[in-house]
């Protein structure tokens, strides 16, 4: 079968690999026709993520067809057209039986590695380094999915792959941001990175109740999707101090929530993203975290930090007093996909949402080497591509935007 390959940093190809087969009871082959090209899949092209191993297949936003189930899967049939979670979870250990399923005690063959880095393991999670568990990805023609009596949501014939694929990862993820902002009526709601993540964390925001949400990023193909489609205020940071313009629209008290949406590469004008650049390239730390520091500084006293953007290894000047002097409450993590899969489908078949709204790009899936350069360097106002596998179409030729 045909797959999008890690061959080394900044470098993706299409290959030739390998069918997947099944090689334990509980597992599924998907045959795949849609996958997406994710802002964390970057992190592993840019060479940010350490373990990946030349020939890994990528991607972890994947959904299709079950083709070969193994003895144990009872839940799914051959031909079921199903959404595949990113985070790999048993179901059964003490973290999935909470609801924590992106930290599956048995799902991650390699925990090892990770406890060494964090203390604990996350899950194993589809084409994201050998960290978490070295499994192949879903920008593949098929897929194996462990534990396929647990993750697969199967979805209905009346919603077409573009409204049903981000429940894998990105819609899940942004609506776990803004819940862990625990919002009331009334509320007020920052979000540094209008991305994918920061758009869903932007519309959930407002899903739960919030009186205002504020989306903070410089591309202005991002606010404008963030206003055009959202409805919410934007802040251009390269234009406005998101502290004053936050401090000032708040009457002085803050955002009550701030979600920060970017994570280990974020960006800011001026002296302090050098210095991040620099402490970087002498390994003095790993990720830059401008926008979680301004999050902090902007958030009331007493409000919440919900941090989705992904996070690898150690940051520098991280604002300790602030949190503490503040009374801050921080929430973190890995989206736990299963807990939120079937409830954001009924708000999609219920019409409040239609997740695709954030596609500007829809490539074949030979075209995904391209689209990841693309993505990378903001081309053509790219904000989310899709790629179309098995002879589904990406609607009439190489791309639609």
């Amino acid at each position: 079968m045909k797959a999008i390959c890690w061959m080394g940093k900044n470098d993706v190809r299409l290959e030739e690999v390998p069918d997947p087969r099944i090689l334990d009871p509980r597992d599924a082959i998907i045959r795949v026709t849609s996958t997406a090209i994710c802002g964390s899949d970057l992190h592993l092209y840019g060479g940010f993520v350490p373990t990946m191993k030349k020939g890994d297949i990528l991607g972890h936003e994947f959904m299709g067809e079950v083709v070969e189930t193994g003895s144990d899967v009872r839940n799914l049939q051959k031909g079921d057209r199903v959404v595949v979670p990113f985070p790999i979870a048993c179901g059964r250990c003490f973290s999935c039986q909470k609801g924590l399923f992106s930290v599956c005690e048995n799902s991650n063959p390699n925990a090892w590695m990770a406890e060494k880095m964090w203390g604990h393991s996350p899950a194993g999670v589809f084409g994201y380094s050998h960290l978490t568990g070295g499994f192949a990805g879903g920008q593949a023609e098929y897929a194996r999915v462990p534990f396929a009596d647990v993750g697969p949501l199967k979805v209905p014939d009346e919603l077409d792959d573009d409204q049903v694929l981000f429940l894998s990862d990105i819609f899940p993820t942004g609506y776990m941001g803004a819940d862990m902002c625990n919002i009331q009526p009334g509320d007020t709601i920052a979000v540094w990175g209008c991305g994918p993540v920061g758009q869903f964390a932007m519309k959930s925001a407002l899903l739960l109740g919030a009186e205002r949400v504020i989306g903070i990023d410089r591309f202005p193909d991002r606010l404008r999707m963030a206003r055009e489609k959202i409805g919410v205020e934007i802040v251009n940071y390269e234009k406005t101090d998101p502290l004053e313009f936050l401090k000032e629209t708040t009457g002085g008290r803050g955002p009550d929530g701030c979600i920060d949406a970017v994570g280990m590469e974020a960006h800011t004008p001026g002296l302090l993203y050098a210095y991040d650049r620099a402490k970087q390239a002498i390994m003095g730390e790993t990720d830059r975290p401008i926008a979680l520091r301004q999050a902090i500084m902007a958030c009331r006293n007493g409000g919440t930090i919900s941090v989705i953007g992904v996070y690898g290894g150690l940051v520098d000047k991280f604002p300790m007093g602030s949190v503490m002097n503040k009374s801050l409450t921080m929430r973190a993590g890995q989206c736990h996909v299963q807990r939120y899969m079937r409830p954001l489908l009924e708000r999609i078949q219920k019409g409040e949402i239609d997740p695709s709204f954030v596609i500007t790009h829809r490539l074949r899936l030979e075209d995904g080497p391209q689209g990841y350069e693309m993505f990378r360097d903001k081309a053509e106002n790219c904000i989310k591509i899709v790629l179309k596998t098995n002879g589904t179409e990406a609607e009439g030729g190489r791309m639609i935007h």
